[in-house]
């Protein structure tokens, strides 16, 4: 497989003509005559005066700061001067308000300079970490080979992480793996896939495709950045309701279970545009590929700018919402509050992973650092309450600022089914218990968990994405993200302090 040069990628990357070279000529500390002769025949072979270069330009016209590794001096090093090269473009990059995008390629630590070289990846860092906090985006795309301190500091602290197809990514080379230790990996071990897997990268991209993934991005994190939230006025959110009849508990229950309800991927596929599946989450596109069960993603939701955390029923029938689903979920809103965008949780799901490797990995406590995390946010949250609402795993979704429900859709802490075992030791006595415990989404209305309420999406959906949704279904799904949307508007403008103390007051205030 050929991986394209730095040149080749920028030009695959930017808009034409747009680059512009922040580099200037690097001042050499003194040095031994044999590392001196290493740097000159770097500088011969690879035409580049370092291991690092920088710059600014545009991609799809979104401006832009680029710090990238020349592999082909010295293996994409990182020593000292190509260090504060890196470190000096980034606090440019944040000074200027630009987006900053990473290319790296490289072996880690330059050698020859040592500790004081390795050190550097914490100055790197410490930039980074400076311009997040500015909550400017930072993108990284890992490059063929990516290793090393570079790869365990700088290149994995993206808000959105890429990489190269092919591409060789480790903390350790193999060399020196088999060196230290006498055994060498399995083949792919330390590939893209393995790190997506683990919920470390966000996707795999082509370099020639690098570009419209950037560009998705981009149009969702720079959507609005006056207030990074949705615009609009502050007031109480609307008290409307479905137009339809209250339907009775049991039947709602029984019609969200139905196996051609439609889901998430219908709900995303009427209603987003520019989505970008994060971390190990991917929707499903069919029988044969369920995607997970919880999918995060960065999206324009009817045009407002924000992160999607729902929950996929198709995806569930195959694999139970576990603790890597819900550990997603919540790094989904510590990237949400990083970017200053909103999050809008979808809630369809039978309840979470019943095992014992569930119990023994702390699925109780996942749920609980979730829910927190939610409920802690510091932007504009907003819950879909689209279907099926059990247990923890709907819990962890749930405490936003504002909510939607369909008119059919339920929260319960357990099944019907499950309450009946506990109160009569039979199932039997389910569709009774279901009437009885307020699960309804009128019910949530009354309650104040529930803002506002709308036909839900009982017609037939289809199994591929948006590609088989009749237009009954596809209204539906655009008015209900068009409800959260007016929701977020009542909150959105508000100050963060002023907007968590409501939504703290939100859940004490609670009915008995």
């Amino acid at each position: 497989m050929k991986h394209p040069n730095l040149a080749e990628l920028l030009d695959l990357l930017l808009d034409a003509g747009s680059w512009s070279c922040w580099d200037t000529a690097p001042a050499r500390p003194a040095s031994g005559a044999a590392y001196r002769r290493d740097l000159s025949r770097a500088a011969e072979r690879s035409g580049a005066d370092e291991s690092i270069r920088t710059g600014a330009g545009r991609v799809a016209g979104h401006r832009v700061a680029i710090v990238a590794s020349e592999y082909g001096f010295l293996g994409g090093s990182v020593g000292v001067v190509a260090a504060e090269r890196a470190t000096a473009a980034i606090e440019r990059a944040t000074a200027e308000e630009r987006i900053l995008l990473a290319l790296p390629a490289s072996g880690g630590t330059r050698m020859q300079e040592g500790t004081p070289a390795f050190l550097r990846m914490l100055t790197i860092s410490g930039a980074i970490a400076e311009h997040r906090a500015a909550s400017l985006p930072y993108l990284v795309y890992l490059r063929h080979p990516t290793t090393g301190g570079v790869l365990a500091s700088w290149a994995s602290l993206g808000h959105v992480t890429f990489a190269e197809p092919g591409a060789l990514v480790g903390f350790l080379g193999p060399r020196v793996v088999e060196a230290l230790t006498g055994t060498t990996f399995a083949a792919g071990t330390q590939s893209p896939r393995e790190l997506r897997r683990a919920g470390a990268l966000d996707a795999l991209v082509a370099p020639a495709d690098l570009r419209e993934a950037v560009r998705r991005v981009l149009t969702v994190v720079t959507a609005d950045r006056g207030l990074a939230t949705v615009r609009g006025g502050v007031g109480k959110p609307p008290a409307r309701v479905a137009a339809a009849a209250a339907r009775d508990p049991w039947a709602s229950v029984l019609a969200t279970r139905a196996p051609d309800r439609p889901g998430l991927r219908e709900f995303l596929a009427a209603s987003t545009s520019d989505l970008t599946s994060l971390g190990a989450s991917e929707l499903g596109h069919g029988p044969d590929v369920p995607g997970t069960p919880i999918v995060t993603a960065l999206a324009l939701l009817r045009g407002a700018p924000c992160v999607v955390i729902g929950q996929d029923r198709t995806a569930q029938r195959h694999r139970p919402i576990g603790v890597r689903d819900l550990h997603a979920a919540r790094q989904a809103v510590q990237r949400a509050a990083d970017l200053r965008l909103p999050v809008v949780t979808v809630i369809d799901t039978p309840g979470a992973e019943l095992s014992p490797e569930a119990e023994r990995d702390g699925l109780a406590t996942t749920i609980a650092h979730c829910l927190a995390a939610l409920m802690s946010a510091p932007v504009p949250t907003v819950s879909v309450l689209l279907g099926q609402g059990t247990g923890g795993a709907a819990l962890a979704l749930l405490p936003t600022d504002v909510a939607v429900a369909a008119e059919d859709a339920w929260l319960a802490p357990l099944p019907p089914e499950g309450a009946s075992v506990i109160m009569h030791r039979t199932v039997d006595r389910a569709a009774g218990l279901a009437r009885e415990m307020f699960i309804t989404a009128d019910d949530l209305r009354r309650l104040g968990i529930v803002d506002l309420i709308l036909p839900g999406p009982d017609a037939p959906g289809g199994a591929d994405l948006g590609t088989r949704i009749s237009v009954d279904v596809r209204g539906r799904m655009t008015d209900i993200a068009d409800g959260a949307v007016e929701l977020l508007r009542t909150v959105g403008g508000q100050h963060p302090a002023t907007r968590l103390a409501a939504r703290r007051e939100r859940y004490r205030r609670l009915p008995p």
